[in-house]
């Protein structure tokens, strides 16, 4: 075993392997290290991230590949010798391999594909004749199946001879002759029952399943409600065909999340990491959205536009024009955010619409008022400063203002959180409802109500 000092950092050691005279130690060295250590130094040194892959046994190669970004794995895709590109492709997980290949073209893909041994080819072409998005590109193969007329000491057998190559051991999974998912039991029960016990005196038929073709959203609801490690996925018939563990479940809730808030910030989800895509494709994501967004925009100049009048007539109503519109965005973006929040967390469902309905109403009315005050108020004391600029009038304007930001503010926390649950039904991403496109939509609809109560108020004096 290679011995540093302490007070050595492991970017110093590294280094250390680099000069020529030590450089024959460095696969000892790195095989040594743990893998979040290898990964760190990769992520350090990406320019050399092929070459240390390539000095790792394939198990930690293959264990230290699936945890990096990216940009960096298709690098060392492209550079890895064939022979050791095949020994690492064939010895990752299968469905990590599965969520490595859906992020390259068609092209690299069959090309890699070539590479794999007949059994892993196998499953990979499987996985990924799954929909996008399926617990199915998200299971893996590698489990083990026990049979309920089995004793405790045959499974333990079992387990010694095939443990190895599975995702996990934490749970074994029992299947009839048929290959139909009968039950999930604990390694735990295996190891404190007595050898002769049979397997099917441990199942109590409590188990908690999930389809080849659920969404995983599903299943991240799933594990959130239930203390699991890996979850069983079956078939329409019940055939137990691969198993999800909550790893992969987690990178999901991230990309899940990354993507989410792209899209919250008016763009479109982006496929690799932001500093490696390239400037165009950065420009295509975000120029759509930034049009519609813009049109939309259009339609407050008009709504603007068709009450010329009235500023000309009381010109001191333009300068709360941005006060009302900016308000109203603010808290339907506020609804917005939540709802979306409650709903990718499984706090809310589209059953629950006329529950969130009446919250958002309660706080609409709530919100406006606080706001509506401060905002009367601030008209008030502002007049007796500058009495020339709000003429003897003040108090009126004061309620058109302060009316106003009630009825914004009550239309943004409605409009807001009634998005999102209407584009769920819809089918569509709840999160494209959030802050610029419910702003957008609010903003219209705030010049609206601003100038008809304006009309209300001032009508016969400044109108």
């Amino acid at each position: 075993m290679i011995e540093f000092n302490e007070d050595i950092t492991l970017q110093e050691q590294f280094e250390f392997f680099l000069q020529e005279e030590n450089r024959d130690r460095m696969p000892e060295f790195l095989n040594e290290l743990n893998i979040s250590d290898v990964e760190l130094i990769i992520n350090e040194n990406w320019q050399k991230a092929t070459e240390i892959i390539s000095m790792l046994s394939v198990h930690r190669a293959a264990s230290t590949f699936k945890i990096l970004e990216l940009g960096i794995q298709k690098d060392i895709i492209n550079e890895l010798a064939p022979q050791k590109l095949a020994a690492l492709l064939n010895e990752l997980p299968a469905d990590d391999r599965t969520a490595f290949l859906e992020e390259l073209p068609p092209k690299g893909v069959r090309e890699l594909i070539k590479l794999l041994n007949p059994e892993e080819r196998k499953i990979t072409l499987s996985l990924l004749g799954y929909p996008e998005d399926s617990v199915g590109r998200l299971m893996t193969p590698d489990y083990i199946a026990v049979q309920e007329d089995w004793t405790i000491a045959e499974v333990l057998e079992h387990i010694r001879e095939v443990g190895q190559d599975s995702e996990t051991i934490d749970v074994i999974y029992v299947i009839n002759d048929q290959g139909e998912l009968i039950d999930d039991v604990r390694i735990k029960e295996f190891l404190l029952s007595p050898p002769d016990r049979l397997v099917s005196e441990l199942t109590d038929g409590r188990y908690i399943e999930l389809n080849v073709y659920d969404d995983q959203e599903k299943a991240n609801q799933v594990f959130k409600m239930n203390n699991r490690v890996a979850l069983p996925v079956v078939d329409n018939n019940n055939i137990l065909i691969g198993i999800v563990t909550i790893d992969d479940v987690l990178w999901v809730a991230n990309e899940e999340f990354s993507e989410d808030m792209q899209k919250m910030g008016g763009t479109e989800a982006l496929e690799e990491p932001y500093l490696e895509i390239s400037l165009f494709k950065l420009f295509k994501k975000r120029v759509g959205w930034l049009i519609v967004l813009f049109l939309g925009e259009m339609l407050t100049a008009t709504a603007m536009a068709s009450f010329e009048h009235a500023l000309e007539s009381a010109l001191v109503l333009s300068i709360f024009v941005p006060l009302i519109i900016s308000s109203g965005g603010n808290t339907g973006s506020q609804a917005s955010s939540l709802i979306i929040q409650a709903l990718i967390v499984g706090d809310v469902t589209l059953k629950d619409w006329w529950q969130v309905m009446r919250r958002e109403l309660l706080s609409g009315v709530l919100l406006g008022i606080t706001l509506g005050i401060i905002g009367f108020s601030r008209v008030i004391v502002w007049a007796q400063i500058f009495p020339e600029v709000y003429g003897a009038h003040y108090v009126a304007v004061g309620a058109v203002v302060g009316f106003s930001l009630v009825g914004v503010v009550l239309f943004g926390t409605i409009s807001g959180s009634m998005l999102p649950l209407i584009l769920k039904k819809l089918g569509a991403d709840p999160a494209v409802s959030s802050a610029p496109f419910v702003a957008t939509l609010v903003d219209v609809t705030g010049v609206i109500i601003y100038f008809n109560f304006a009309y209300l108020f001032l009508k016969g004096t400044l109108l």
